[in-house]
């Protein structure tokens, strides 16, 4: 560590100012340790340590009658100092068990540095399994070492009986905390692994889900000439080699359907997308998202996809179809409810919006209290009567299908309803989770599609979508009937782990500077 990093373990500090001293008692003590330990000739933080054994596994295979050998690490939880033999728990990335130290044992020396290690610390342990008088299943230490010295105290929390209950005292449960130091999230509360471990597992299962059909894992460029794919405003970045305007892309929808365009059957991208909005539980600017591609597929045959995937990801990750979401119970068991967007709005606002002009559609949502932006268009006013009245109330998952066309540019146009795309939305939980659309193929309709977007940026709307010329190029070399699918990585993780905020999903959502 630097003299300046030892002084300001943060090295946080403005502009027009040096990083000054600002250490607590407890900081300044483990720094005095540090020190204690270099000049004993110890290293804090040697290179490596042989690991052999894990907590959990340790505990689930112990028989009484073997002292089985094991090398364990991880870091000081609890730690009780006596005369010549000491207890300590470590946590591993598995769990908690209990190191027994002698100090008759590992040696003066050694149980002299023992007793500059604090709660926190992280330490390797070699000896044998055995069971305390307590009947707690631990290791007798024959050796032990120091792997990193921690200068920074973590929140332990406390805990009392009170009234014949255990109360937790000083827990790590401000929310804004644990998300900006997820680190110290993790080490307190080790239950927030498993939402994550989950995670991990959502996005194995459905990579393997679509692998199995054949279809193609690929990349797609995050730094785009022409953002598209979605209604969104986008992040601006700079080229200084090129010097060009560059954009993060919003979508990696028009990159997958120029592999389609290509000869492939079937494409598939787990992509960072980022959308310059607002955040909120539900929203951040950068997210994960899978989007799917399937040559000669209709939406029809999608949501029985949609359905088939979300069905057995939670028999997989959480071996049920039922999960609990934002306090409903939901199950994922097929078949979902389906509801064109024109029915929803019918049967939970009580008005028939169909074939009705702007000017009808404003007056619709004045008549249900809700204030537009003028500058909005009717597809927009439609969204935003669904949004506010109709989408919370969907808890059960259910298909909202058959959007306005203007509502959907890259959508193909229904079959036999003139006015409306095959596209559908799956609401769970009163929330969006996936988008899908039978996807436009023709080359005329669709840059007749993208200027109309066009006028909408002309009128105001930012979230409008840009004519990609390139893109219809490629479509007009012919692309296939196609399905296209965009699921929120985000919101599945949400759904599946039974979380209520994005940000409980992200290790690091983005937050307000401190």
């Amino acid at each position: 560590m630097s003299k300046e990093n030892a002084q300001n373990p943060d090295n946080q500090h403005t502009p027009d100012q040096t990083p000054q001293l600002s250490l607590n008692d407890q900081m300044q003590r483990r720094l005095e340790e540090r020190q204690h330990l270099l000049d004993a000739g110890i290293n804090p933080y040697p290179c490596h340590f042989d690991v052999t054994s894990f907590s959990l596994d340790i505990i689930a295979n112990f028989r009484e009658e073997a002292k089985e050998p094991v090398a364990v690490a991880g870091r000081i939880m609890t730690i009780r100092k006596m005369g010549k033999a000491s207890f300590f728990h470590i946590q591993d990335s598995k769990g908690k068990i209990q190191i027994y130290l002698k100090k008759d044992e590992v040696g003066d020396t050694a149980y002299d540095t023992f007793k500059l290690l604090d709660i926190g610390d992280i330490v390797g342990v070699k000896g044998y399994t055995f069971k305390t008088r307590t009947g707690e299943i631990s290791v007798h230490a024959e050796s032990f070492e120091l792997l990193s010295k921690s200068l920074r105290p973590i929140p332990v929390p406390k805990e009392k009986e009170v009234d014949g209950e255990k109360v937790v005292f000083d827990a790590f449960s401000d929310r804004e905390q644990r998300y900006r130091q997820r680190y110290v999230d993790l080490i307190v509360n080790p239950e927030v692994r498993q939402t994550f471990i989950k995670r991990s597992a959502v996005v194995s299962f459905m990579r393997q889900f679509f692998s199995s059909q054949g279809w193609l894992e690929v990349e797609t460029p995050i730094l785009q000439p022409i953002y598209g794919g979605a209604a969104a405003r986008p992040f601006t970045t700079h080229h200084n080699a090129l010097d060009m305007e560059l954009y993060l892309r919003i979508a990696n929808e028009l990159y997958l359907k120029r592999l389609i365009v290509g000869g492939f059957d079937g494409v598939f991208e787990f992509a960072k997308d980022f959308r310059n909005e607002g955040i909120d539980r539900f929203h951040n600017p950068e997210f994960t998202q899978v989007e799917l591609y399937v040559a000669y597929k209709d939406y029809n045959w999608m949501m029985e996809l949609v359905e088939e995937l979300f069905y057995r990801t939670a028999l997989e990750v959480n071996k049920s179809e039922v999960t609990l979401f934002l306090g409903n119970e939901i199950s994922l068991k097929p078949p979902f409810k389906r509801l064109s967007i024109i029915d929803a709005i019918e049967e939970y606002c009580g008005k028939n919006i169909r074939g009705k002009s702007e000017v009808e559609l404003r007056n619709v949502a004045k008549d249900l209290g809700l204030e537009l932006d003028p500058k909005i268009s009717s597809g927009k006013i439609i969204d935003e009567i669904f949004g506010e009245f109709v989408e919370p109330k969907l808890i059960q998952p259910t298909f909202i299908t058959d959007y306005p066309t203007e509502m959907s540019p890259l959508a193909k146009e229904h079959r036999s309803q003139p006015g409306i795309v095959e596209r559908f939305e799956l609401i769970v939980g009163g929330k969006e989770v996936c988008n899908s659309f039978s996807e436009l193929n023709d080359p005329v309709v669709q840059r007749e599609r993208l200027e109309s977007q066009a006028k909408l940026r002309q009128r105001g709307d930012e979230e409008a979508m840009i004519v990609d010329e390139d893109f219809l190029r490629a479509l007009e070399y012919g692309m296939p009937p196609c399905a296209g699918l965009g699921i929120g990585i985000d919101r599945m993780v949400m759904l599946i782990t039974g979380q209520d905020s994005i940000r409980d999903v992200i290790f690091f959502p983005h937050m307000k500077p401190e």
